[in-house]
């Protein structure tokens, strides 16, 4: 043999063969199909930390707010004293601040032709609460995927979307402020929550009406669980099981059973227990 069919062999016998090809190739795919769930599993919790930060920054908005305002939350009317409207030189200095990163789709509005500005907001727990235009009567703009509890109010009158006056927070100086919930992961911008609100009977389910609203924060955003900010300025995960434990309002019966989560929210049923 010849020194050039010599190379040639050596050459060959250096190279894959297909099957160590597809074995390289099976292998790759193996790790990362055991890979891709974990990296998931952090890029989650990585986005829950970017909520988390968010809430703190809101935590400081509130506390300048209530500073401003002799110690007080916005006086509300219901047609009157939202948060997106009466905080807009707070919080609009940075946008990025107004959406949990799991929140990536906007849901905007529809206006008919004749009809009223009524916001239309669809989409699950990964939805935010709309973006609105300049006939809203709102900030142009105004999007976000955060809600307050509404319950922190001041009532301009002695009810609220039917929520009497006397059972509202009023000021952040309550006392046993680290369970009483302030702005939240939401899918609307406000809510009243009652011991008595049933939970939604899938993830994503979106009920009428301010007489039934915890479905709002009922959500399931970060993994069982969303982040929110307290009356005290402390932020932490809320495990969805534990929304019926807090003390939304002076009301608010937070020792009372929870729901029957196998006949009412089977969604619910397996996850962490407060």
């Amino acid at each position: 043999m010849d020194s050039h069919s010599h190379r040639i062999l050596l050459r060959y016998r250096n190279a894959f063969t297909l099957i160590e090809l597809l074995v390289v190739i099976a292998i790759i795919a193996l790790l990362m199909a055991i890979l891709m769930p974990a990296l998931a599993r952090v890029k989650k919790q990585a986005n829950s930390v970017v909520c988390q930060s968010n809430l703190k920054q809101w935590g400081a908005i509130w506390a300048m707010y209530t500073d401003d305002n002799n110690g007080f939350f916005p006086k509300r009317a219901s047609a009157s004293g939202r948060w997106i409207d009466v905080l807009f030189d707070y919080y609009y200095k940075d946008p990025k601040i107004r959406c949990c990163p799991m929140a990536k789709k906007i849901a905007f509005p529809q206006y008919p032709p004749g009809g009223s500005n009524t916001l239309e907001i669809g989409g699950g727990p990964f939805t935010s609460w709309g973006k609105l235009s300049e006939n809203s009567g709102r900030p142009a703009g105004t999007y976000g995927s955060y809600g307050i509890n509404g319950w922190v109010y001041v009532p301009v009158d002695d009810t609220l979307y039917g929520k009497p006056a006397q059972f509202f927070w009023k000021t952040p100086s309550a006392k046993g402020g680290s369970q009483i919930p302030l702005f939240l992961d939401c899918w609307f911008w406000c809510g009243w929550p009652d011991d008595t609100d049933t939970p939604p009977s899938y993830d994503g389910e979106r009920l009428s009406g301010d007489t039934d609203s915890m479905n709002r924060f009922c959500i399931n955003r970060h993994q069982q669980a969303i982040n929110g900010v307290f009356l005290d300025y402390s932020c932490r995960k809320i495990w969805l099981k534990e929304l019926w434990h807090l003390r939304w309002s002076k009301r608010f019966a937070f020792d009372r059973p929870p729901p029957i989560w196998e006949t009412e929210a089977p969604w619910m049923a397996p996850f962490k227990e407060p």
